[in-house]
């Protein structure tokens, strides 16, 4: 009976947590006008993978790529569901729906650009710095694209230990000759104002202390939109996927990447 009682408990919780989730989310994107975003994750991690239209080996095939032609870019995304195409198949997701619009671009140094998705749905800044050295020397990739801090956000961690990870994983990747470019996170606002100030705070603070460019979150005008946002109001739908695509493409990889 007791163990009945502290289930009843648990899921009259977790129903209660949810609904406030979601309700903070929703009161965040109507008062604030800066990027939005919480990474709500509830998933298995994905492997690593070459997004690429060609069905080779997907270490080899970037690597071959860059070897072949030494101005080929293999661009590296370390970030959570957002990027991990989150209640969707991989092909449904952004990343790869980018790199169709990239291997279909008539500018051929787009056209020749690899995107690697290593994101993991619930990955946290901890999981992605200690994940980083092997995606760097497996990929070797030529750019790195941290979407990450989101799940560090809500789990309460210390700032103080989100900025300290963000910016060394920033480090490593320039240690290993890479560009680098960070992804602007968003927690809710029933985190209370003082500690949502501070976490969107720490990615300007980081990307400044590092002399590296930062790019705007991509679901700002998504998110207002309910019918382009899964029903748990986190995750964006299939329909959102080429949105962000284009978006990308027009803040990270033609500014950024193509150089």
């Amino acid at each position: 009976m007791w163990l009945n009682m502290k289930n009843v408990l648990k899921n009259i919780s977790g129903a209660i947590y949810s609904s406030l989730f979601v309700f903070g989310f929703v009161s965040l994107i109507l008062t604030i006008s800066t990027p939005l975003h919480a990474a709500l994750d509830q998933s298995h991690g994905l492997k690593p993978s070459v997004v690429t239209s060609a069905p080779t080996s997907p270490t080899s095939s970037a690597q071959a790529a860059t070897e072949a032609n030494p101005a080929n870019k293999v661009v590296l995304v370390v970030g959570d569901s957002l990027s991990a195409a989150y209640g969707l198949t991989q092909e449904q997701g952004w990343v790869s729906l980018l790199q169709d619009v990239l291997a279909q671009h008539a500018n051929p140094d787009l056209s020749e650009i690899t995107l690697i998705n290593a994101s993991i749905s619930g990955e946290t800044t901890d999981g992605g710095l200690a994940r980083l050295d092997r995606l760097l020397q497996q990929h070797q990739p030529t750019d790195v694209l941290i979407e990450l801090g989101g799940n560090d956000g809500l789990q309460g961690h210390s700032i103080k230990k989100l900025k300290a990870n963000l910016k060394a994983m920033i480090e490593q990747s320039l240690a290993a000759d890479t560009h680098v470019a960070l992804q602007q996170m968003q927690i809710p606002t029933n985190y209370g104002a003082r500690y949502n100030k501070m976490f969107i705070n720490a990615f300007a603070h980081v990307a400044t202390e590092t002399q590296i460019p930062i790019v705007p979150f991509f679901l700002t005008d998504i998110a207002l939109q309910p019918e382009l946002m899964q029903n748990d109001g986190i995750h964006p739908t299939a329909e959102a996927q080429p949105i962000i695509a284009q978006f990308m493409l027009d803040n990270w990889i033609i500014p950024l990447v193509l150089r």
